[in-house]
């Protein structure tokens, strides 16, 4: 009898020969109603033999699927192709998660499937694991959703600007993922704020449960988040958010706290694309912003109102080299106060 798989745990990994035994070893306590599903994505190291040796050793919990190198993108998309489980989780090579925590988010999830209740998706929380930190910041949602209830963005108080939901706090019913038809650019860089937003407009309800998952280790030199590397790939910073922009027309979002979100996290996201600019410096970087932030205003002229005219727009707007100078120390203050790279 094939037994039925609660969530599957994408994990793309690329090169990873370093970490990934410690990812897949943080998965496998939740046992064998979670499927890990390993895309090997064109790895140059020992990746793909340490994958192929936890799918020999554990057959009934671990698959792995190699594939010529299609990008963090790719490799998730491979992941969802190959899911046979309800919910989808999405674990980096890199990071790790709580075991326990694991297992009584399956059970919860196995809860949902027997009583056949609606649920979209299910939040934690999770811990910016940055290297040096003595610190670890944590991203949790207290005081702004509901714990331990199935809810609707409706019962949702306003976000503040350091809270914001990622990929790491995030598991999606595979039927949402479905009903959006998502599929993830190759060969890009931070694609998980379109993993995380493009489904929200078939998410109609969502469970909150107030505890530490996923460990985010960030910090590193050589990662796409660092910032040197941010700003270096700011093409594709600015193709993930014209994405976002162009994919969903917020007008059309029915649910005003669905919407209300989905415009504070694209406004976020679009701050840190302007900052970035800002922090390049150059000519070339101040063109880009301005033709960004035109093509915004002619893509979804009242999504470009709320943005340019919100607190972090109105911030991050202010010209001349005063301007700029404020622009930075905000970001500066943000970064220390979020705990991001």
């Amino acid at each position: 009898m094939c037994l039925m798989k609660v969530l599957t745990v994408v994990v793309p990994a690329y090169n990873a020969q370093d970490y990934l035994e410690k990812c897949i070893r943080s998965i496998l306590p939740a046992g064998d109603k979670v499927e890990i599903i390993i895309v090997d994505d064109g790895s140059a190291d020992r990746t793909g033999e340490i994958a192929d040796r936890f799918a020999l050793e554990y057959p009934q919990i671990v698959r792995t699927v190699h594939q010529e190198n299609a990008g963090h993108g790719g490799a998730v998309n491979t992941g969802i192709q190959h899911a046979k489980g309800r919910y989808i989780k999405v674990v980096d090579s890199d990071d790790w998660v709580n075991s326990d925590v694991l297992s009584d988010i399956v059970t919860k999830l196995e809860e949902f499937i027997e009583e056949n209740s609606q649920v979209d998706m299910l939040l934690s929380n999770f811990i910016y694991d940055k290297v040096g930190a003595t610190n670890k910041r944590i991203m949790d949602y207290k005081g702004t959703i509901p714990v331990d209830e199935v809810i609707t963005w409706n019962d949702i108080l306003s976000f503040p600007v350091n809270k914001y939901i990622l990929m790491h706090s995030v598991i999606y019913s595979v039927d949402v993922l479905k009903k959006c038809g998502l599929e993830l650019p190759k060969h890009t860089f931070y694609v998980d704020n379109l993993f995380v937003y493009l489904p929200l407009p078939h998410v109609n309800y969502l469970y909150y449960m107030d505890t530490c998952l996923y460990h985010y280790f960030i910090g590193r030199e050589e990662q796409s988040v660092n910032e040197r590397n941010m700003i270096r790939n700011i093409d594709q910073q600015l193709r993930v958010n014209r994405m976002m922009i162009e994919s969903v027309d917020l007008s059309a979002v029915s649910e005003a706290g669905k919407r209300k979100y989905m415009r504070h996290y694209l406004t976020l996201v679009t701050s840190v694309s302007s900052v970035l600019l800002y922090k390049k410096g150059d000519k070339e970087a101040m063109a880009m912003k301005h033709i960004f932030w035109r093509h915004i205003r002619s893509t979804d002229f009242g999504l470009y109102l709320r943005m340019r005219f919100s607190l972090l727009g109105t911030l991050f707007h202010i010209p001349g080299k005063v301007g700029k100078g404020m622009t930075l120390l905000v970001y500066k203050l943000l970064k220390k106060r979020i705990g991001f790279n």
